[in-house]
């Protein structure tokens, strides 16, 4: 009769083995830790908000920002943090693709008159802009507020995160029919 003999556990072959689960469990918690904070940055996305006047090009401070998102009229402040020199900073949410920005003054919620549709008919014309394009290169909305007249003088270059628009106070010959 042939006996086979157990195998003998030691417990210095056990430890290596719990040891081993434990080191290998500890680098998935970290991959995984790893993969979720990119994930977090990816849809933490901020752009820049610069006003300027649209006859001189230096910026503005509003009172407020009027902010919407994806074509929709719902305004969406919650984000929005303003600084002391007028500029401000959007953290995007995740599905926004499309932004709209417009600025308040005279402490109400007079609007300016954006000069993207300076030139139009009806001058509170919404115009809206793509957030990838804001994030890759930047975006500075066209001033057609003068004509023409004083392009050159306000042009301002944008960088990649920043969006700048220029914007002029209504006056009485503008149509706004809400």
């Amino acid at each position: 009769m042939v006996r086979l003999k157990a195998a003998i556990q030691t417990p210095r072959s056990f430890g290596f083995r719990r040891s081993a689960s434990v080191l290998a469990a500890f680098a998935l918690a970290a991959f995984c830790i790893h993969i979720l904070a990119q994930q977090g940055q990816q849809s933490q996305r901020v752009i820049t908000i610069i006003m300027a006047d649209g006859k001189t090009g230096k910026t503005i401070t509003p009172d407020n920002y009027v902010i919407r998102y994806n074509h929709l009229n719902a305004i969406r402040n919650e984000t929005l943090t303003l600084n002391d020199n007028g500029s401000g900073k959007v953290m995007l949410p995740a599905n926004a693709t499309h932004i709209s920005v417009q600025g308040t003054y005279h402490n109400s919620i007079d609007l300016y008159v954006n000069c993207d549709a300076g030139m139009e008919k009806d001058t509170s014309t919404i115009h809206w802009y793509s957030v990838a394009d804001i994030l890759s290169t930047g975006i500075a909305t066209p001033n057609e507020c003068y004509k023409g007249k004083y392009s050159k003088i306000a042009a301002i270059p944008a960088v990649p995160g920043e969006f700048i628009f220029f914007v002029r106070e209504i006056g009485w010959l503008d149509n706004h029919s809400e």
